[in-house]
């Protein structure tokens, strides 16, 4: 090898060392530490009704620990969702952080105090995640089936909903929030789960024709959600989480057994939303899938509003 090989092979090395570092630390630091998109949809579902114009603002996936999501980066979030000036804000569950690699837990009082300050005119309705039932505040914590995240939640006067459904009113105008249980609350095997959902009993609360937006934690049960259900509203997938092209969606259908795992679905008229979330579980990486606060505008299609944008 030449003088002048061998230096090119070293500069070239050294290039490849340093860009590797750079993406590992964006991957790993920047985007799932410091960065915050709010992403944005409106969504004419059918039947509709005239007249109501509907802002909620969606979190799902704290995963809190520290130090990827503290107390002060929760408490960060929830003034951006404040600043959306939502009437409703809509929580999907997994609040206990997602995996190992960290410094120390953000236990439940602490999350709950920082998002406490949440404000919407309709109020904050909340559903639980999977690893609010397996665990406690870090994986490997002994957990108590979401007790102390139920507890949290009551203490931030926030209203969470199990297998129920709740009727309100903006103007003249009514809707309904329904809550599912989380459907891989049991583990009962490596690939196998009891869930904790019942659908037709949450929608047998419903007393009357008003639009429904149901809030699942997973988007598995879409294919049995009814069409007389406005909108779903779905995490856990984290948007697949790293968001790379052609390796990514063979993952996806792989670790999660479907591609419905980000953005605005639409079958058979049937609209359903999976949130990206905040946090990170398995490990502390995001890849081209920035943690997000997501805003959805609900109006009829005779508003003159587009679908989906």
């Amino acid at each position: 090898m030449t003088d002048l090989t061998r230096r090119l092979f070293l500069q070239g090395l050294a290039g490849l060392t340093a860009a590797s570092t750079a993406f590992g630390a964006y991957a790993v630091v920047i985007e799932p530490g410091l960065r915050l998109d709010v992403t944005s949809y409106k969504v004419t579902p059918p039947h509709w009704p005239d007249g109501l114009e509907l802002k909620a603002a969606v979190l799902a996936d704290l995963h809190a620990c520290e130090p990827w999501m503290p107390p002060s980066r929760v408490r960060s979030i929830a003034e951006v969702a404040n600043a959306l000036n939502p009437d409703v804000i809509l929580l999907l569950g997994d609040f206990n952080g997602g995996h190992k690699y960290v410094t120390g837990p953000v236990l439940p009082e602490q999350w709950a105090e920082a998002l406490s300050i949440l404000k919407a005119p309709l109020g904050v309705y909340s559903v639980l995640g999977n690893h609010d039932w397996w665990h406690g505040p870090l994986p490997g914590t002994k957990g108590d089936e979401g007790e102390s995240i139920r507890r949290a939640l009551k203490h931030a006067n926030f209203t969470l909903l199990e297998n129920n459904a709740i009727e309100l009113r903006k103007g003249d105008r009514s809707f309904w929030i329904a809550g599912l249980g989380d459907q891989m609350a049991v583990k009962a095997g490596r690939h196998n789960f009891h869930g904790a959902d019942d659908l037709p009993a949450t929608l047998a609360k419903v007393t009357d024709d008003a639009p429904i937006i149901l809030l699942a934690h997973e988007p598995y049960l879409f294919h049995r959600v009814p069409s007389r259900v406005a909108l779903t509203l779905c995490g856990h997938t984290h948007g697949g989480q790293v968001n790379l092209p052609f390796i990514s969606p063979l993952y996806e259908r792989f670790h999660f057994g479907t591609d419905k795992v980000y953005g605005h679905i639409v079958e058979d008229n049937r609209h359903m939303i999976i949130s990206g979330g905040l946090g990170t579980s398995i490990a502390p990486i995001r890849i081209m899938r920035p943690p997000e606060v997501v805003a959805i505008t609900l109006t009829s299609a005779g508003a003159g509003l587009n679908p989906d944008v």
